[in-house]
């Protein structure tokens, strides 16, 4: 065996439920946990071993729930405490773990912690947000908000500015109280102690600020400031804090979300040993292969780009730290749009499926990614009801026009993640029995939809079951190290893996166009075996095949 340890959240796939679009159990055309509860067979059904909850707490709702209004409370809109402890237990009965979203960069501005340190320096709880009076007409200082537009609001009951770093409605928390840090302690308890199995921690790397916040001398949309709260001085100290006092006291996992993160600073937070933080990290570098660090900064894809991103965190971590993979979230646009082809939309969703997954990392899938869903094209900004979209538009609309501000949105949304899970072919997609679900379904579901894959072989759905279940049977996709071959290829993106003397190597083609693949130096084909492939083709021409529109194989060598 490797160096590297085994544990049971390296070993797990995870699905990610976004609640207000997965399945509606009461027919008022919201999502909630019955019908999550009526999904678990089908969830447990796809070869996963937990569930990643996004926020189900009490929330306004202005960001889908990242508002958070009461950290122990559901949202009325999807049950009730004793709902989500059925849902946990009927998990936990299943043998699939509950991951839970800890949002504690922020609040919503709703929260009895906030309302209550509006009424001024005298209340306890003042000192849990970042008040500040302007600079005569100015701001407290120039950073800019992540959703556009600038990161202060004034207050007129308080009289001064509080800082978000998100929505209007999202006030960021100040982590440098400690008695905020024994509210997030608490919280962790709270749901630790119900049975809950981890935490995804909500861009936990901005929950420390430089003392004093100063202005940035840069200016860059979205970003101005950043470099005062990413990785901020006593991020380190707290996340310690966390672990020591709480997580480490329990047999559950973490993972960070974390913008703009590179190797090095991951590996600060999470490599194996004593002072590790987190179990794994989000990164967003792979999410960046069409665009410039953002999906509303648009740019032709890239797979040498792509390429050199995975096999930089595929080599960095290897032995050291462990990978958290996936291509798709609540916050991306969906991944066949980006980076597969609607032409061949079967072949490149499976395609992307097998280059991510037999990586070494713990794979995360996003409702509705098992059957290809895909993008939605909506004709009105009107329609759109996230909030960063609604924000980014304007901005895109200032600068290119609304025509192409409206394309662009269509196209970088994150609205396009969070249409309802297209179930079947009935009325509203099977997602809810009522008149009208409280967003658009796409008009494509009567083809895209679960119940036409269940019966199909050779369908996505069947296709994601068998490639988890590969997975899960061969050590070598688990742990095994990682080399990559034909890196200057601008339409291939070869792999191999090797463990304790056996080797995987994977083919992925991003091309539409046929073409001709000879294998590696050391890897005589004839003697492998096909282990995966979405085609149903294993034709060998010497060393080699000719690769299809988005085909993928993977060959085993004992």
């Amino acid at each position: 065996m490797s160096e590297i340890k085994r544990t049971w959240w390296k070993e797990m796939a995870v699905y990610q439920v976004w609640p207000r679009s997965f399945c509606d159990g009461n027919g008022d055309g919201i999502g909630d946990l019955k019908g999550v509860l009526s999904k678990l067979d089908y969830i447990k059904s796809l070869g996963v071993d937990a569930i990643w909850f996004s926020p189900l707490y009490k929330s306004p709702q202005a960001d889908y729930g990242y508002d958070i209004a009461d950290y122990r409370d559901i949202q009325p809109e999807y049950g009730t405490l004793e709902e989500f402890k059925t849902v946990l237990d009927e998990a936990h009965k299943r043998g699939l773990k509950v991951i839970m979203d800890l949002v504690v960069n922020h609040t919503s501005n709703q929260h009895e912690w906030f309302l209550e340190s509006k009424k001024g320096k005298d209340n306890p709880y003042y000192d849990y947000y970042f008040w500040r009076k302007g600079k005569g007409n100015r701001r407290p200082n120039n950073w800019m908000s992540t959703f556009a537009g600038p990161a202060w609001e004034y207050d007129k009951e308080a009289g001064e500015y509080y800082l978000h770093l998100f929505a209007v409605e999202q006030p960021d928390l100040n982590m440098d109280n400690p008695k905020v840090r024994e509210e997030v302690k608490d919280i962790m308890r709270y749901w630790l102690d119900m049975g809950v199995d981890g935490f995804r921690e909500d861009v936990i790397t901005f929950i420390s600020k430089t003392e004093g916040l100063p202005s940035s001398p840069y200016w860059f949309p979205v970003a101005t400031g950043m470099e005062h709260y990413m990785g901020g001085p006593h991020l380190d100290e707290y996340l310690q804090e966390f672990k020591d006092d709480v997580l480490s006291k329990y047999d559950c996992m973490t993972v960070g979300e974390a913008p703009m993160m590179t190797i090095k600073k991951a590996l600060h937070h999470i490599t194996e040993g004593p002072k590790q933080q987190l179990n794994m990290m989000f990164h967003f570098e792979h999410m960046a292969a069409d665009c410039l660090f953002y999906s509303w900064f648009k740019a032709p894809f890239s797979l040498k780009k792509l390429k050199k991103v995975y096999t930089r965190w595929q080599k960095g971590l290897y032995g050291r730290a462990w990978n958290a993979n996936y291509i798709e979230n609540h916050d991306q646009p969906r991944i066949v749009n980006r980076y597969g082809s609607l032409k061949y939309r079967e072949a490149s969703a499976k395609m992307l499926a097998t280059m991510y997954i037999c990586q070494s990392g713990t794979p995360f899938i996003y409702q509705g990614q098992e059957i290809g869903m895909t993008n939605i094209r909506l004709n009105s900004i009107d329609d759109y009801v996230d909030v960063s979209t609604i924000n980014n538009y304007g901005v895109a609309k200032a600068i290119m026009g609304k025509k192409k501000a409206l394309e662009l949105a269509n196209y970088a949304s994150r609205d396009n993640a969070r249409t309802p899970v297209q179930w079947d072919d009935s009325k509203n997609a099977g997602f809810t029995t009522a008149e009208k679900p409280w967003f658009f379904i796409n008009e494509n579901y009567k083809e895209i939809n679960v119940a036409a894959q269940e019966n199909d072989e050779n369908s996505i759905l069947n296709y994601y079951r068998k490639l988890l279940k590969f997975r899960k049977e061969n050590d070598i996709v688990i742990y095994g190290d990682y080399d990559e071959h034909f890196a200057e290829s601008d339409k291939l993106f070869c792999y191999s893996r090797s463990l304790d003397g056996k080797r995987m190597l994977v083919a992925c083609s991003f091309s539409e166009t046929p073409f001709l693949f000879e294998a590696p130096k050391g890897f005589d084909l004839t003697k492998g075996t096909l282990a995966m492939s979405n085609y149903d083709i294993d034709a060998l021409y010497g060393n080699g095949f000719c690769l299809q529109p988005y085909e993928c194989r993977v060959y085993m060598f004992d």
